[in-house]
Parts: C-alpha cells; structure tokens; sequence
C-alpha cells in the first residue's frame, strides 16, 4: 500500500527506524555493531536506495529485479573486500587486495561506489542520469574513475558482470525466454465468465485492463528462470526437491480450492491489509526489494557501520536472487494453474460467496486483488513471495544472530486501493516480532489476496528457508577469506 513505502522513505530520511528499537546485534555478521559515523547512510544504504528508486520506476519482474540487487551489492562487495584483510572477492578472489595504509573508510566508500554505479548503469542504463547525479553527491566523477580506489571498484565489478552477462538470464537479450515456452491454455478474459480451459490444472495467461487503461495479455515472465546461475550453487537442485503439488480435480487440490474461496469470502479487515501491503506488484520495490527495505531498519537499528551493511546486504541480495531462481524452476517444471483460473472452471455453473459480501457464478470469481493486476503472470506452484520471504529472513536472522525483528506498519483507514475509501474501517497496525512473523505473513498474505493455493504458499517457504542457508553459508564463507 502506498501508505507503507511513505512511511518507510519518511523513516529513513530522517533517520528513523520504522522498526521497533532493540540492542545493538553481536550475530555471524561481525563484531558488536558502532555507533554509525557521519551524518547519514553510508554509501552502501545509499547506493540501495538508489536502486530501489530505480526498481520502482523500471519494468523488470521480481526474479530479475532480485538478480539486479544480488549483482549491484555483489560488486560493492567484491570492491569492499579488496581492502579487507581477509575477505576475498567473489570472481577475483584476494588479487585486488590493497596494502593495510590503503584499508580507510574514505578509500572503501570510494571502491564501492564506483562498482556499485557501474552495475547499476549495466541494469538500468535509462536511469543513469539518477545513479550520475548520486556519485556527484558523494564527491565523485562518474566519467573519471582515475583514482586507485575507483579502478579498483570498477575493476572488481567488471568481472562480476562479465560473469552475470553469461549467466543464462538473457540480460543482454532482454531477458527474453531461450527455453521456447509457450502455455497450453488460450487467454483468459477476466471480464468474461470462464467457459472452457484446454488443460485447468496448467498455467493460463490472462487478458485484462491495465493502469494505464490498455488492454494486454502479459506473457509467462521469464519462464527460463530456472537455469541461471545461482550464487550458492544450489538453487536448482533445491527446487528439484519440492513435491509435486495437487493434480487438478483430486481431493487435496479441490479441498484447497475450497478453503480460497472460503478464505477471501471473509476477510477481516486486517486479512485484506495484509493482501495488500504485501502484493508488491507493477511500481513497487516488489518482494526482493522489500525485504531490502527491512534490512534498512535492521541497519538503522543496530547501528550499523559500512562493513557491517557490506556483507548484510551481499547475503541478503543473493539469497533473493537464489530464491527467485529456485521459486521459477518449480514453477516452469509444474505449469500450474492460478486459483483465478482453476477455481472458476472448478466452480463454473456454482453460485460461490466472495469478497465484499457477494455472491457470484464461479465462472466469474476473481481474487482480492486491484482489477488492473489480478494475478502475476506466471505459474501458480510455488509462491515467489513465501520463497523470497523465507530466504531473506532466514539470512537476516543469522546475520543479526537472532529472529527478533520489531518491524512494523500502520495501514491508514480508507487506504486500500481495491476498496478505496472503505477498506479498512479503522487504522490497522501490523506487526511482526520475529522475521520469521514477516515472511509467514507475506506468504499467507497470497492466500488472503487468492493467488496462491496453501500447499503453494508451504512449499515456497520451505524452499526458501533452504534456500537462504545455502546463499548465507557461501556468502560467509567469502568475507571470512574461504570463498
């Protein structure tokens, strides 16, 4: 909802956590976590927020938006880690390691900028005048990395991106597919009773009136998701872990159907603002650049020093990255249907409650979703959301030592955009103790929203916990010099 991302800008710009207070953290991460120095974020929080501002404006899907933020905060890693004494850079291990004289803060700030605008430029080249204008900000020219400090990040990042440019994502393609997917079932109309559906357990693309009031059909995004490189090495051979879910028409797939349209035929208000604060759909951060904003809060309130959010955010972003990459393999391998789909030629011909306090032919359900978004274009099994979700808490937690959290979100009366001026009656506050509160809550919140089915929302947590150990053992292992 709009009302949490001004909240959290507000936050950080003035310096405030959103996050409740809690003691400084003393986990995996490093040592007990200083005072922070200067007036405001180091380079590292800014060079986030840079990118999110970008992500915000941009058109990329949550996988690759995950992959941006894993290869920016990669190369600002691998930058930092040449004046480390012991850490070692991901593609160029300690080759770029400079002499203990040269290990300050001023000449860290410098390396990682230089990387970091260098990857930010190759993700999003039509938003360089921002990234331009940030580096002038901090005192440096772009156009003129002469000193050592900026050959040096710039150095390290190049390689990082020669490898991502060969990584099976097609980023200088376009992300286009190379796999030849194409989807076994016709365009749904969502404006039109569901009639027919060639195969009602697989994927079906979706035709509907976007934001900007035109009529599209948006294709499966990024079907080839799966075969990208992962950075700890295991992604896809977690998700060839996952089980199958319910076939189409047996009892635990028509029980879980059930339980959706019961679901969303009584949501509380507070069920409904938790749907949308976390749809992250079109012109958000989307899942992996929310979590991001949580580790803001984590930074803000431990305290955080460049070192520390150096490594923090390197985990984080490519334990995203990894989830997105594991979350689309299952996905492409099942083809599921979504419940707008499946639930409708499940129930066609029924009269079914809903949302609201309606009662429709089940041929016409939708879920409670905004009409210009009303599903993510791309398979049902398993849940993007509880999978990037679960992998980022599970990294937090082991970065900060602990799974206390404190965040928090207060959704204002009136504010959904699905029932607007209605929705909620009052003020709902959401809170989450433990990060593990959040990421159940941003899984179970797809199941509110009727995107996703229980088993789909389960397994995608599973995975991602998984995930996200494997992303936090191989991202230690680089700054403790065993990379």
């Amino acid at each position: 909802m709009p009302v949490r991302r001004s909240m959290i800008a507000l936050a950080l710009a003035v310096g405030v956590a959103v996050a409740a207070p809690a003691l400084p953290a003393q986990g995996a991460g490093g040592a007990q976590a200083a005072p922070a120095q200067g007036s405001g974020p180091n380079v590292v929080l800014r060079w986030n927020t840079a990118l999110l501002a970008a992500i915000r404006t941009g058109t990329l899907g949550p996988p690759q938006v995950a992959r941006a933020l894993a290869i920016v905060h990669t190369c600002a890693y691998d930058a930092w880690a040449a004046y480390d004494g012991v850490a070692v850079g991901t593609r160029l291990g300690g080759s770029l390691r400079r002499p203990a004289a040269e290990r300050t803060e001023a000449n860290k700030a410098e390396a990682i900028s230089f990387a970091a605008h260098a990857a930010a430029v190759d993700l999003y080249p039509a938003q360089r005048a921002g990234f331009d204008a940030l580096m002038t900000e901090l005192g440096y020219d772009p156009a003129n990395p002469a000193s050592r400090p900026a050959q040096t990040g710039v150095t390290a990042c190049q390689a990082v991106l020669d490898h991502r440019h060969a990584d099976g994502s097609n980023q200088l393609g376009g992300y286009a597919d190379t796999t030849g997917y194409a989807p076994v079932n016709a365009p749904v109309v969502v404006a039109e009773p569901l009639t027919s559906l060639a195969q009602p357990g697989r994927w079906a693309p979706l035709t509907y009136v976007n934001r900007a009031g035109a009529l599209v059909t948006p294709p499966f995004l990024v079907p080839h998701w799966g075969g990208v490189a992962s950075f700890g090495g295991t992604a896809r051979d977690l998700a060839d872990r996952v089980r199958a879910p319910y076939a189409y028409g047996s009892s635990g797939f028509r029980t879980q159907s059930a339980e959706i349209v019961s679901i969303t035929a009584a949501l509380t208000d507070q069920q409904k603002a938790i749907a949308e604060y976390w749809a992250d759909g079109p012109a958000s951060e989307t899942p992996p650049g929310h979590w991001n904003l949580f580790a803001q809060q984590v930074s803000a309130r431990d305290r955080h020093r460049l070192d520390q959010d150096v490594k923090m955010f390197f985990a984080l972003a490519n334990s995203v990255m990894d989830a997105g990459i594991a979350s689309w393999e299952v996905k492409r391998d099942h083809d599921s249907g979504r419940p707008i789909t499946t639930i409708r030629f499940l129930y066609k011909g029924q009269q079914i409650p809903t949302w609201g306090g309606r009662t429709v032919d089940g041929a016409s359900w939708v879920p409670f979703q905004a009409a210009t978004f009303p599903t993510p274009p791309f398979a049902e099994y398993v849940s993007g959301h509880s999978t990037f979700s679960a992998a980022a808490a599970e990294v937090l937690k082991r970065f900060t030592g602990g799974d206390g959290f404190g965040g928090q979100a207060v959704i204002a009366r009136g504010s959904s955009q699905i029932e607007p001026g209605v929705t909620p009656a009052q003020d709902v506050t959401l809170r989450w103790p433990t990060f593990t509160d959040a990421a159940d809550q941003a899984g179970m919140s797809r199941r509110y929203g009727g995107i996703h089915f229980r088993l789909g929302d389960l397994e995608g947590r599973a995975l991602g916990r998984s995930v996200g150990t494997a992303a936090w053992e191989r991202a230690k292992s680089y700054w403790t010099g065993h990379g």
